[in-house]
């Protein structure tokens, strides 16, 4: 694929304090990505600073081989030929729906204009919604018809600032799924920024982990949950949990639980300490087995329910388990590992 959008080694910064620093990213026409991080990463600061509302100290941003921002000029927001959408949707409340989505189209015929409205509402699933206000709308289709707005002047880049943060958790996830497919069948190129991991694994093809202004890891969520290249990610990404080990061959450790071998060779010197991750599906929960402890705490969550479970040390493992099996707080249970990804990091 030929790459769309480049950041070639940006830095920006408020006040003399660095915000971001030195951060590369590409990304593919057609391609949806998420930028996920905890708040004040920086995330949002890389999104400004592609539209054109952040300067640069240092770096390049180009948008189809084209320099749109260095640290001596800056392209405008309106020659950018970028889409946004927001969290807090900016539908203007005096103009109809179908007047919202045209609203970038001043250029346009009035029929031409007619006939783009009807198709994006169709394409946003609220065809016949043209002429109501944004008050008569709920939040998820509000949302949906800034996503038309943006769409409608057929940006190179879409650009979605959290843009769910404002809705009940269950709708956001199926409108991440929507919005998604739609940005998908229309073939729009687009950066999502979340602080939210299951939206982020719902949009992105590819998600670039943020932490203090850099990307410590652009991957798949495949990768991203299975083969975390840092102990950030491996801690911010998913449900987990560290189990003390010692290094014995480079594809295997030895704890106080046995020996672990898995499908990764470290190049550490034998006898090394480390800790390994222990993932929530790692973990399968048994009646009988050598290895024992006890259930802290549980969660049903209707098809599986996830257990704490405390261990002979004094540490904690999570398993996740089909909700057929109901396993009682305080319960003594047996347990063993099921780690086919062996991810370490040395303590």
């Amino acid at each position: 694929m030929d790459s769309l959008l480049e950041l070639d080694k940006i830095s920006c910064s408020y006040d003399g304090h660095s915000v971001v620093e030195n951060l590369s990213l590409h990304l593919a026409s057609g391609m949806i990505c998420s930028l996920l991080g905890p708040s004040g990463c920086g995330k949002t600061t890389v999104l400004r600073a592609i539209a054109g509302f952040e300067s640069l100290v240092a770096g390049e941003i180009r948008l189809d081989g084209d320099a749109i921002s260095t640290s001596r000029e800056m392209l405008p927001p309106e020659k950018r030929q970028l889409g946004m959408v927001f969290q807090d949707y900016a539908l203007f409340p005096h103009l109809k729906l179908s007047e919202n989505i045209t609203f970038g189209l001043k250029g346009h015929s009035a029929s031409s204009q007619r006939k783009e409205s009807e198709r994006l509402l169709e394409v946003v699933g609220l065809s016949g919604y043209g002429n109501r206000y944004p008050h008569e709308l709920s939040g998820g289709q509000q949302q949906r018809v800034a996503l038309a707005r943006a769409l409608a002047p057929k940006p190179k880049l879409l650009l979605l600032d959290e843009p769910f943060s404002n809705l009940d958790v269950e709708l956001r996830e199926r409108l991440a799924t929507d919005v998604r497919d739609i940005l998908k069948d229309q073939g729009a190129a687009a950066i999502f920024v979340t602080h939210d991991q299951h939206e982020a694994f719902v949009m992105g093809e590819r998600i670039g982990v943020m932490n203090q202004g850099t990307i410590l890891q652009w991957d798949t969520p495949f990768n991203l949950y299975h083969e975390p290249a840092e102990r950030f990610v491996a801690d911010f990404i998913g449900q987990g949990r560290f189990l003390s080990g010692r290094l014995v061959e480079p594809d295997t450790v030895e704890t106080a639980y046995g020996i672990i071998t898995g499908n990764r060779a470290y190049g550490w010197p034998r006898g090394s300490r480390v800790d390994i991750l222990v993932r929530p599906d790692d973990v399968q929960l048994i009646e009988q087995n050598d290895n024992k402890a006890s259930i802290s705490n549980r969660a049903f969550r209707g098809a599986e329910t996830l257990y704490t479970i405390k261990l002979a040390d004094g540490g904690e493992l999570l398993s996740i388990m089909p909700s057929r099996y109901d396993f009682a707080v305080g319960q003594q249970i047996g347990f063993k590992f099921n780690l086919d990804h062996l991810v370490l990091f040395q303590s």
